[in-house]
């Protein structure tokens, strides 16, 4: 076990995964047993109590800090996907040596075992403009408002950029600088470029008023321009013809980016002959060149979270997951207006729809959302089908998009009807999935189609994974195998839905009952061993559609209540549904099914339809393969979301967190309390909405 004195170490969820080793309180100054290390974070003031500590109980002394390549955003809101950890300093302290600069000092070829990783994770992150914070939208460019011209006699004039940092910033004065450090360098930056403009960048935190910085009462003038909004550092890196620094981190970024870099500081990657140094350390002696310096800080000396197992991962795993922030937020960049949602609803939703939470705005009626003054490029939310009255109206005066809401396929471990919050949803702003009476945005991808070599792929391994280890919906019921007494006959499972379902009420027209379903399946095999299987809410009393055991006993060889559908339809042949997910769920097993409505995965000639008139079937023109389907419907259309990262994340993800939380409650019996119960789950249920009304 690893020690630490700090709240915030023994909170943090992520460190004991990057570390490899569980984290306990030190208790007591003499409770030194059965520790492998102490940790403290950075250079802190706090950490010299854990210094003195180990010292003390003659124990390693590990200082903690961010990787470079940390979050989406800044805080706690957003925890760290890459942890360094020094045992003989820390990166940015120059008053002695750290591991870095001891790896950098040393032998060690720095791209031995790299080969062509080094220049992939190089190119990502310039391509993709990644950083340590990763929230900033970029530069676009010189602000014509601020009276500054960077064209001079037709002919562009150099920008030069001076990064300022905050006041107090452990980088700073353990970077050998001071206050007068960044006057010196704002200084040198206009007597060295004399013809530039000098762009100022300061810190958002300054912009934000929480701190000051050095440099924050520069003014523009003819040749100054400040920047004081939150930017992305490699967009304005990338439009510089040369950076002045003093420690901050943007320094070896432009190094990255193959700019001119003048250090006036000492932070770590200065000394090393990469940089223009105004300052010399001693102990930096050797000649690294920028991608030995690359290789040495992101590479050799940090650790990063794999954000889909939640263990020790590389890189790559987090460039992936930054990228598929940044993808997930240009899709609404604007406000997410949501119109008519239950207040648990909200609460359990919100996180998902935006990761700068200021702009989720959740209002009760048209009119309030009106109030709002809606633009274009805001989304207007409601939850199914149908919008509150109005809404689409103001969509089209407004200009916004009007998005329809629903579950995804993969939803959670328990029902969203016991309020249960989930790891996905979708959005739509065709139609919905379940809506036959109009395309959705799945119908239109699965009919353009153009899924690539390694989507496909990728939707296999999908199914794969979710035909062994038994995953649905809700994943709720024990997957033990079936033990019915067939006889011998042939197996056919039909699973309940709920009879006011939206999929059935407008996508079923001659069978849209679970009695008529039976009816129709008993027609259809009438020497069969049949399973009616009714729906988790209708059991849960939740939701409305249940079939009196007499009439289903009349139809049914048996009436399975307690085992998961996953284990039904391992134990089938065929099945007969209306709408019901069942059927998509069939299909990924390899069992025929046989639909007499319209749902989403009907019409492509996986299925046999009954229905040959349907509206929705007629417009499905393309013959699918399964994995096309899967593609679609589960990697391209729905929005997954990490819980416990704060983020959105992929389906593989999702995948493997209801695994292991239906296991853990499963070897723990919590699989059962939150399956049945009556009194129970209304418990359970209060406690969500009085969190939900303290929280909105």
């Amino acid at each position: 076990m690893i020690g630490a004195f700090s709240k915030g170490i023994l909170r943090n969820r992520q460190l004991p995964l990057l570390m490899g080793q569980g984290v306990r309180p030190l208790n007591g100054f003499l409770d030194g047993t059965g520790l492998a290390a102490v940790v403290g974070w950075g250079s802190k003031p706090n950490t010299r109590r854990v210094a003195l500590y180990a010292r003390w109980h003659a124990l390693p002394l590990w200082r903690l800090e961010d990787g470079f390549l940390r979050s989406w955003g800044a805080g706690a809101l957003f925890p760290q996907l890459s942890l360094i950890i020094d045992a003989q300093g820390i990166y940015y302290d120059c008053t002695q040596p750290s591991a870095l600069e001891n790896l950098l000092l040393s032998s060690v070829d720095l791209f031995a075992g790299l080969g062509a990783d080094l220049g992939r994770a190089k190119s990502l992150i310039l391509s993709n403009k990644l950083s340590k914070y990763n929230h900033a939208p970029d530069w676009d460019g010189p602000d014509s408002r601020l009276g500054v011209k960077d064209q001079a006699d037709g002919g562009a004039v150099a920008r030069v950029l001076v990064i300022d940092q905050t006041a107090g910033d452990m980088s700073v004065s353990l970077g050998g600088a001071s206050e007068g450090t960044f006057t010196a360098m704002l200084a040198a930056a206009r007597a060295e470029n004399p013809q530039a403009i000098i762009y100022v960048k300061t810190h958002p935190e300054v912009t934000s008023g929480r701190k000051r910085g050095y440099l924050t009462d520069v003014q523009d003038d003819e040749r100054t321009v400040v920047l004081r909004q939150a930017i992305n550092p490699l967009s304005l890196i990338e439009q510089m013809d040369r950076v002045y620094v003093v420690t901050s981190t943007m320094g070896f970024e432009a190094l990255l980016a193959g700019k001119p870099v003048s250090v006036f500081g000492l932070p770590w990657y200065a000394g090393w002959g990469a940089t223009d140094d105004r300052q010399r350390c001693p102990r930096r002696t050797r000649v690294r060149s920028v991608d030995e310096l690359f290789a040495a800080a992101y590479f050799h000396y940090t650790r990063y979270l794999n954000p889909v197992t939640h263990q020790r991962g590389s890189i790559f795993d987090v460039i992936d997951w930054l990228v598929l922030q940044r993808e997930r937020a240009a899709r609404c960049p604007q406000r997410m207006v949501c119109v008519g949602f239950r207040r648990w609803k909200a609460v359990n939703i919100a996180p998902l729809l935006s990761l700068h939470p200021s702009r989720v705005v959740f209002v009760p009626t048209t009119g309030a959302a009106e109030a709002l003054g809606i633009e274009p490029g805001d989304c207007l939310i409601h939850w199914g089908r149908d919008a509150p009255a109005g809404l689409a109206a103001l969509a089209g005066r407004s200009g916004a998009r009007l998005l329809r809401m629903e579950d995804g396929f993969v939803r959670s471990v328990g029902l969203g009807s016991d309020l249960i919050r989930p790891l996905s949803l979708v959005l739509d702003a065709s139609g919905i999935y379940f809506d036959p009476t109009q395309p959705s945005d799945l119908e239109r991808m699965l009919n353009v189609g153009g899924f690539s070599v390694s989507e496909l792929a990728r939707a296999r391994r999908v199914r794969e994974f979710i035909v062994a280890h038994g995953i649905t919906k809700y994943n709720l019921e024990p997957r033990d195998k079936a033990a019915w007494a067939t006889g011998g006959k042939q197996v056919v499972l039909v699973p309940g839905q709920v009879e006011d379902d939206a999929s059935i009420r407008y996508g079923c027209t001659g069978v849209k009952t679970n009695l008529g379903l039976l009816q129709a399946a008993r027609r259809a095999h009438p020497q069969a061993f049949i399973v009616y299987k009714p729906h988790p809410d209708v059991m849960s009393g939740n939701r409305a559609g249940r079939l009196a055991l007499t009439q289903a006993q009349a139809l049914a060889d048996h009436v399975e209540t307690r085992l998961s559908v996953v284990s039904c339809i391992e134990a089938c042949s065929v099945v007969h549904t209306m709408t019901s997910l069942t059927g998509f769920d069939a299909l990924l097993r390899g069992k025929r099914v046989v639909v007499y409505g319209q749902p989403f995965y009907a019409g492509w000639g996986l299925t046999q339809d009954i229905v040959q008139d349907g509206a929705a079937l007629a417009r499905r023109q393309r013959r699918l393969t399964l994995d096309e389907l899967v593609a679609a419907s589960l990697l391209r259309y729905p929005l997954y979301w990490d819980w416990d990262l704060k983020g959105y994340t992929t389906c593989e993800a999702v995948l493997q967190r209801l695994m292991e939380t239906r296991n853990a409650l499963e070897a723990g019996g919590g699989l059962e309390k939150l399956r049945v119960g009556f009194v129970r789950r209304q418990w359970r249920k209060l406690g969500i909405l009085a969190r939900a009304w303290f929280r909105l």
